[in-house]
């Protein structure tokens, strides 16, 4: 069988992508993955083939309208959701003719998108194929954001004579059972497994010292957010506890952020590493919210502190609060007395631990992505 994927928008949504492809891949299927351009070498580097279908960026995607104004930035938790509805909803509108392209040349027999890659649903509905969709992190979908991508899409959608976003022959969602919200759509659920980029391991990064390790990190963004860049790591890393020699400090980050910190602070750990491998050996990790970061930790049972690039990232996450695996600050920018608190409480009350190493158990109980593709094939 043909498996095409559709994926991007950003690197993290690739990530979470690629376990599914390259189990495919291993049953023996043939797979393709249409990307936008700049994700494309990323794709290629995990070892799956792909081609690209835009040139139009993430960081472009959502910061303009389709005639390329510059739009306003949204302030509260719904505005940001149909913000990022929307912002998805142009990206896969602007790759929808390439990959149609694609798909007439080469006749998939099913697609699979990510929850917000929309042009998945369209290629399913305008070759008559079978349509997979599938989470990339903690499920967050609200009316607010899919109303926002359909208004989006109505010029992609009216060519077809809908009005609405096709719906998907099977819906597959990582969520870990416990973490799903009430009122959430019935789908089945699959095994998270880290797809992140891999590089030449040092000892450290996966064996720690005798102090409490703390890992930092802003995700994939802080090569383009100026605020995950430095600017999110020195108040952190100037904080009394985790400048106080305590606690061992590891940073995961794009490497030219990474060569500042290191001249800035030269007792931390920084780099550019796998969060998977670096993630099995942190007491707390700290970071930005963003949901394949989140993920990884939870797969490794590590206790999370979250300092919220965004409003909405935090929805997800009172989920995980409520579970006692996680402590979720107002904002990136939260004083630096209640980062300390919340870290040390953290650190010293392992109930979090046990909690988090609670949902890790869950996850690795679910369906992993071979049993998935089994369910593929028997939609075709």
């Amino acid at each position: 069988m043909r498996f095409l994927f559709i994926a991007g928008g950003g690197s993290a949504p690739v990530h979470a992508s690629a376990p599914l492809a390259s189990a495919a891949r291993t049953a023996g299927h043939d797979v393709l993955v249409a990307v936008p351009e700049e994700n494309l070498d990323l794709v290629v580097g995990l070892g799956l083939p792909a081609r690209g279908v835009t040139d139009l960026g993430m960081g472009e995607a959502m910061l303009k309208d389709r005639q390329g104004n510059w739009l306003s930035m949204p302030t509260t938790e719904d505005e940001e959701m149909d913000f990022a509805g929307r912002g998805f909803a142009r990206l896969s509108a602007a790759g929808y003719q390439a990959t149609e392209e694609l798909a007439e040349a080469w006749k998939p027999d099913v697609v699979i998108g990510g929850e917000y890659n929309h042009a998945a649903p369209l290629i399913a509905h305008r070759f008559g194929i079978p349509h997979v969709r599938h989470t990339w992190a903690i499920y967050d979908r609200t009316e607010v954001d899919w109303q926002g991508a359909t208004d989006e899409l109505k010029p992609e959608l009216s060519r077809f004579g809908l009005d609405e976003i096709p719906g998907s022959d099977l819906f597959v969602d990582i969520t870990p059972p416990s973490l799903r919200p009430e009122g959430a759509e019935a789908a089945q659920p699959m095994r998270w497994t880290p797809g992140n980029p891999q590089l030449p391991l040092q000892p450290w990064m996966y064996a720690k010292s005798d102090r409490p390790r703390v890992l930092i990190t802003s995700g994939s963004r802080s090569v383009f957010v100026p605020t995950l860049g430095i600017d999110f790591f020195r108040p952190l890393l100037s904080n009394s506890l985790l400048a106080s020699g305590d606690v061992e400090v590891v940073v995961a980050t794009s490497e030219p952020v990474a060569a500042q910190l290191r001249a800035e602070f030269p007792d931390i750990k920084a780099g550019f590493l796998p969060l998977d491998v670096v993630a099995g050996t942190a007491d707390l990790a700290v970071h930005h919210g963003g949901g394949v970061t989140v993920m990884t930790l939870l797969n490794a049972g590590v206790p999370q502190l979250v300092l919220p690039e965004i409003l909405a990232s935090a929805i997800p996450m009172r989920r995980v609060d409520a579970q006692g695996a996680s402590i979720t600050l107002d904002s990136s920018t939260a004083p630096a007395e209640d980062l300390a608190t919340a870290a040390a409480k953290i650190l010293s009350d392992s109930s979090y631990r046990d909690n988090a190493r609670g949902l890790a158990r869950e996850i690795a109980g679910l369906p992993a992505p071979a049993e998935i593709v089994k369910m593929i094939e028997k939609l075709v």
